[in-house]
Parts: C-alpha cells; sequence; structure tokens
C-alpha cells in the first residue's frame, strides 16, 4: 500500500503541484481514508521527501540508460532533456519552484543530488565531444558544465521567467541550443541544426 500511496502521491503532485495537493486529495483520488495515508507517512513533508527521491531515482537511473546508448553528445543531450521533461510532466506545476518556495530542507538535498549525477553527466559529455570534434578543444569542462547547471536552475525561476511568457518546453529548448551553440564546432553546429529542423518538422 505505502508504494501505490507513493506512485499516486507523486503523480498527484507533478500534474497539481506539491502545495495544491493535500493528504485528502490524495486519500479521495485513491478511495482509502486518510488514516490508511498516516499509517505509512506520519505527515506530508514525509510524503514530499519520499516523492522527490522516487523521481529522482527514475530520472537517475533513465539518465544512465541513455549515456549506456552511446549516441553522440549532441544528441544525448536532447534525449536526457526530453525523457526528464516527460517523467516531470513538462513541469506544467513548476514542482521545483514549489518544492523550493514550500519545502525548502527537501529542495536543498534534491538539489545537490541532481549537480552530483549532471555534473558527472554533462563533464562526460563535454569531454566526449570535444574528443569526438563536435565541441570546441579549447573548452574548459568543469567550467561547461556548472554553468549549464546553474543556467538550468535560473531558468526554473518564475520571477525571471513567468510561465505565461516562457512555457517550460520551449525554455528548456531554448537553453539547450543557448548552451550548445556556445559550445559546437562547425561540425558540431551541423548535428545540432539537423535534431533542431527535426524537432519542428
Amino acid at each position: 500500500m505505502k508504494e501505490k500511496i507513493l506512485e499516486k502521491a507523486t503523480d498527484m503532485f507533478l500534474n497539481y503541484g506539491f502545495k495544491s495537493v493535500t493528504m485528502d486529495d490524495i486519500a479521495n483520488k485513491m478511495g482509502i481514508s486518510k488514516k490508511t495515508i498516516y499509517a505509512h507517512y506520519e505527515n506530508k513533508t514525509h510524503l514530499v521527501e519520499d516523492s522527490t527521491m522516487y523521481v529522482f531515482d527514475i530520472i537517475s537511473n533513465g539518465i544512465d540508460h541513455i549515456r549506456e546508448l552511446q549516441k553522440n553528445p549532441i544528441e544525448e543531450l536532447y534525449e536526457i532533456k526530453k525523457f526528464v521533461m516527460r517523467h516531470l510532466k513538462d513541469e506544467k506545476s513548476s514542482p521545483q519552484y514549489q518544492l523550493q518556495k514550500y519545502y525548502p530542507k527537501v529542495h536543498d538535498v534534491l538539489r545537490h543530488k541532481q549537480y552530483e549525477v549532471m555534473q558527472d553527466c554533462v563533464l562526460e559529455n563535454v569531454k566526449k565531444g570535444i574528443a569526438l570534434g563536435i565541441y570546441r578543444e579549447n573548452l574548459n569542462a568543469e567550467f561547461v558544465s556548472r554553468i549549464y547547471f546553474s543556467g538550468v536552475n535560473s531558468i526554473k525561476d518564475q520571477q525571471f521567467f513567468p510561465l505565461e511568457q516562457f512555457p517550460i518546453s520551449k525554455l528548456m529548448d531554448d537553453y539547450l541550443e543557448y548552451h550548445l551553440r556556445g559550445i559546437v564546432t562547425p561540425e558540431g553546429r551541423k548535428i545540432l541544426n539537423t535534431i533542431i529542423n527535426s524537432n519542428q518538422e
């Protein structure tokens, strides 16, 4: 039962936001009593903690799987972005923003874990791209990977990028293109343009 509660709560949090969904909402949706949820979760914060780690694990495993496919580094970043957005329901309820605002401790733990995974992933991606001649060879890989992580987090700040003006999936596409155009070689630009053109069809 605990796993079913976790799955349903996670789905609702991602669709409607961590703040909006109450324990009553989850109980009603599942057709169980609130008491049943509290038998497994002492309070909503514990459920939010488990929920964020549950999504984090799914996404981390998915990213590992994509990396194992050994695609070219530009394609790999687009595949990862697509996979993450699908699992975060296109972030339509801005889960990270709500997490930061209403559950700052949970957000800090998650951000630290995300940084470890992303740092490793982007660092390897940059090194591979340089070796293949599709990223510029004079890049500082550590700087590029950190600035990428920092940017991905910054664009989720709705004070700077309000949703009605910057829909999240378009924003992520624009940011990824912005990142890649700054680091590709002419050879890499051809691959990037092909992917962008095929995404627009």
